[in-house]
């Protein structure tokens, strides 16, 4: 797993790219595991603190309660709007996946200011993060995966 910072000592234009496209707008799309092992999509917010993502839940949250049982998530920031007129301006969307890791430290929840009982803060360890978008007639991803790198792909 990597953090946010070491995902972006390794690919810092795509990171830059991807946390532009995470900060454009406010609410996000979680995909989690329900305890069926079926997959739940939640809105959530993410913020960026001391190298790490980090995104957090209200008290008894079922995503909090999912991430708790099963770390494993996927995160999708909404796309900013396209102009069907020519594609190629859409800036495109950025997705991410990896664990969700709960942190209980009374200091750490006190710097997010959530101290007390009830709520969630989870610090994103990363396995995989794309950036999507068209260039020209062609679908272009973007794709970092640890231990393996960037790659792109382009598809006609």
């Amino acid at each position: 797993m990597s953090s946010w910072q070491e995902f972006e000592g390794q690919a810092p234009e795509l990171a830059a790219i991807v946390r532009a496209l995470l900060d454009a707008n406010k609410h996000k799309t979680m995909a989690t595991v329900r305890k069926d092992g079926s997959p739940r999509i939640s809105a959530t917010e993410v913020d960026f603190r001391d190298g790490e993502l980090w995104l957090g839940s209200m008290p008894g949250a079922m995503k909090a309660l999912d991430l708790r049982r099963d770390p494993r998530m996927a995160l999708h920031a909404a796309p900013t709007p396209t102009d069907d007129e020519d594609p190629s301006r859409w800036q495109g969307d950025a997705k991410l996946a990896g664990r969700a890791i709960e942190i209980t430290d009374p200091e750490v929840l006190a710097r997010f200011e959530m101290p007390g009982e009830g709520p969630h803060l989870f610090r994103v360890d990363l396995t995989e993060v794309v950036w999507t978008r068209v260039e020209g007639d062609e679908l272009v991803i973007d794709m970092w995966h640890e231990g393996k790198g960037v790659r792109q792909v382009r598809r006609k």
